[in-house]
């Protein structure tokens, strides 16, 4: 059977193709294989880098804290009786000495009449006896048992006199009367409280510092308070605990603050500084600052070789140029630029920065 031309010229050029893939397949494979396994070339990263100074600095430890009273005492009554009167205004700056509540007399003015006159009485008993005595009608024992009566009497008047005087009751210092507890009318027991003084100058600042600074802090130390409205309080530490809270594991800090006027209030928040010497500390730009795998923040600089690395820090102190931080080692080559996009130990290409 004899086949068509164009069959023909079909069966060829299929011919041609099949022959063209077993040579390929035969002398161009291996080839074209190592070609696919060789990666594209690596270029070396290029960052850009700031050469910082080690500087010594002084060195702070920042606390969260507020303000406190110096002193707070409740101001209670050392008699029993009803309130006639409260003469001083509630919140009002007071003097030491001050009227807080007058109760009522009653009847202690009445006895301190009696023991004067009882007082009164014995001086002249005792008078009598020694003169009678003198001229040999009273005994030795008589005269003494008139002074021990005279003595007496003026116990008697001096107790009546202390009685009459607690039905005032008055500011131990001079400060702020920040709350009344009794009105006119109330009925008083010894011990139950009229008010509570608390003394606003001095001021108290006071914070917990956590067990890693807490070492750092010594009494007399110059220490600063920044308020949530701006202003800013200095004064000296006063008092470190030396036993932790069980609890969080810090340290009571205690900084006394002159407040004159009272015009800063007791319980504002405050940002509390406290100078604890001074220590290394570098300025980088705040960019600079980026965290690792284990979410630490710190500064990735260049080595020697070329080579990056990582280095936790501790923010000291924000400035206007950057940021103060601890933990560097002498002078470094800090990226400022790129260094989000290199690892630990790359070798990368450096560029001061502008």
């Amino acid at each position: 059977m004899r086949l068509k031309p164009q069959y023909v010229f079909i069966i060829a050029v299929a011919g041609v193709v099949l022959v063209y893939f077993i040579g390929r397949t035969l002398f161009g494979g291996p080839a074209e294989k190592a070609e696919a396994k060789t990666p594209p070339p690596n270029p070396i990263p290029s960052v850009q880098v700031k050469l910082t100074p080690e500087t010594v600095r002084e060195v702070e430890v920042s606390i969260r804290g507020r303000t406190e009273a110096a002193r707070s005492v409740v101001v209670r009554s050392e008699t029993a009786g009803v309130v006639a009167a409260t003469p001083t205004v509630e919140g009002s700056f007071v003097r030491q000495g001050q009227v807080l509540c007058r109760l009522a007399v009653d009847a202690r003015q009445a006895s301190l009449d009696q023991a004067r006159a009882m007082q009164k009485s014995r001086q002249l008993q005792r008078k009598a006896a020694a003169e009678l005595a003198a001229k040999g009608y009273r005994s030795e024992t008589q005269v003494l048992e008139a002074q021990a009566n005279l003595d007496a009497a003026n116990a008697s008047v001096r107790a009546a006199e202390i009685a009459l005087k607690q039905v005032e009751i008055r500011a131990p210092f001079s400060g702020v009367f920040d709350k009344r507890d009794a009105e006119i009318g109330t009925y008083l027991s010894p011990g139950q409280p009229c008010g509570t003084m608390i003394e606003l100058n001095p001021l108290l600042v006071v914070g917990d510092a956590p067990e890693t600074e807490a070492g750092r802090l010594r009494a007399g130390a110059p220490a600063r308070a920044k308020l949530v409205d701006g202003q800013v309080l200095s004064g000296r530490v006063r008092y470190v605990a030396r036993d932790a809270d069980p609890q969080t594991r810090t340290y009571h800090v205690e900084v006394t603050v002159p407040n004159p006027g009272n015009s800063v209030r007791s319980g504002l928040s405050a940002d509390l500084r406290v100078a604890a010497g001074t220590g290394a500390a570098h300025l980088v730009p705040v960019s600079a600052l980026v965290l690792d795998t284990a979410g630490r923040q710190g500064v990735r600089y260049v080595l020697a070789d070329g080579r990056v690395a990582f280095s936790p820090v501790t923010v000291l102190e924000e400035a206007r140029e950057g940021m103060w931080v601890s933990g560097l080692k002498g002078t470094v080559n800090v990226v400022t630029v790129g260094q989000s996009f290199v690892a630990d130990g790359q070798k990368v290409r450096v560029a001061q920065a502008r």
